[in-house]
């Protein structure tokens, strides 16, 4: 099992499309932990000139997938839910911090928290991760 959670991030960073087309950087990783960041471009705003809630979503869930995956073994999302707190506005640096709350063997348990450059609360993300029987990189375990 391959414990190097930055190793594990960047693995997973070249492949993730969405990733880096929202812009969206690593910014701290550890075993059961990710700090992920985006700036919210014009592009991402609804008809209210807020930050749409999907692409706050997307940032969440990618902070998710970071953490849940920081250990080596591939796990996809089998639930989550999202509690919008503040709207979020253009030129915002969003940051997600992905925190483990319980990994058993299958099944893990996920708070992300996305803050802006102010330290205010703008969402409160819960995701229920499941381990798929590989390794990051796709290897059979």
């Amino acid at each position: 099992m391959n414990t190097n959670a930055w190793e594990n991030a960047r693995e997973m960073y070249a492949q993730d499309s969405c990733a880096r087309q929202m812009g969206i950087e690593i910014q701290e990783m550890g075993e059961g932990f990710a700090r992920l960041t985006m700036t919210v471009t014009e592009a991402m705003l609804n008809g209210h000139r807020t930050c749409h809630g999907g692409q706050i979503f997307t940032l969440a869930d990618t902070a998710f997938a970071y953490a849940c995956n920081s250990q080596g073994l591939a796990a996809v999302a089998s639930g989550c839910s999202i509690d919008f707190v503040r709207p979020g506005h253009a030129g915002d640096r969003l940051t997600a911090i992905a925190r483990m709350r319980t990994q058993g063997r299958l099944t893990g348990v996920y708070d992300i928290e996305i803050i802006n450059q102010h330290e205010k609360t703008v969402a409160l993300f819960r995701g229920r991760a499941h381990r798929i029987g590989t390794s990051v990189s796709g290897a059979k375990l």
